[in-house]
């Protein structure tokens, strides 16, 4: 575990290749510092917030940015479809569904404020992000002979 001067601040080494040469936990590298990995802890309803596939995360970012919790109202439901998210596992899908309904609910009501609005634009750029990170999680099938397209999410 790396701390800095006065235990303010933890972290994990990093020992990977991320850097373009192989570093030591603890050792120095070519900039003489050390490599260390510090990770964001999220709240509950940040951290609810879904990986849906990429188009449907720039609606959801427009919908945000002109009408407040629209966007994180519909990634409520894109929990409901199957989109993936790392508070599943721990509280199950019902629980993820509602703090993002409780997000959304928020938005809309701080929006005459404008803390709502500004919260909503950046759910929609976390969202946004999200898709970026795994760019493959739709898949786009053709069904029966009218060429119905239905979009199942992988995941």
């Amino acid at each position: 575990m790396a701390q800095k001067e006065g235990g303010k601040e933890q972290g994990r080494f990093k020992t990977g290749d991320h850097l373009g040469a192989k570093a030591i936990a603890g050792a120095p590298v070519a900039g003489g510092g050390v490599v260390v990995e510090v990770r964001e802890k999220k709240g509950s309803l940040r951290a609810a917030i879904p990986t849906m596939p990429f188009p449907l995360a720039v609606i959801c970012l427009f919908l945000n940015t002109f009408i407040p919790g629209l966007g994180t109202f519909i990634s409520a439901f894109a929990v409901l479809c199957g989109a993936r998210n790392e508070l599943i596992s721990e509280r199950g899908v019902c629980c993820v569904f509602w703090l993002n309904m409780a997000a959304a609910l928020i938005q809309i009501l701080t929006a005459v404020v404008m803390v709502g609005w500004i919260m909503s634009i950046f759910w929609g750029m976390d969202m946004v992000i999200l898709a970026s990170q795994c760019p493959s999680s739709c898949v786009y099938l053709s069904v029966g002979p009218s060429s119905l397209h239905l979009s199942l999410f992988l995941f």
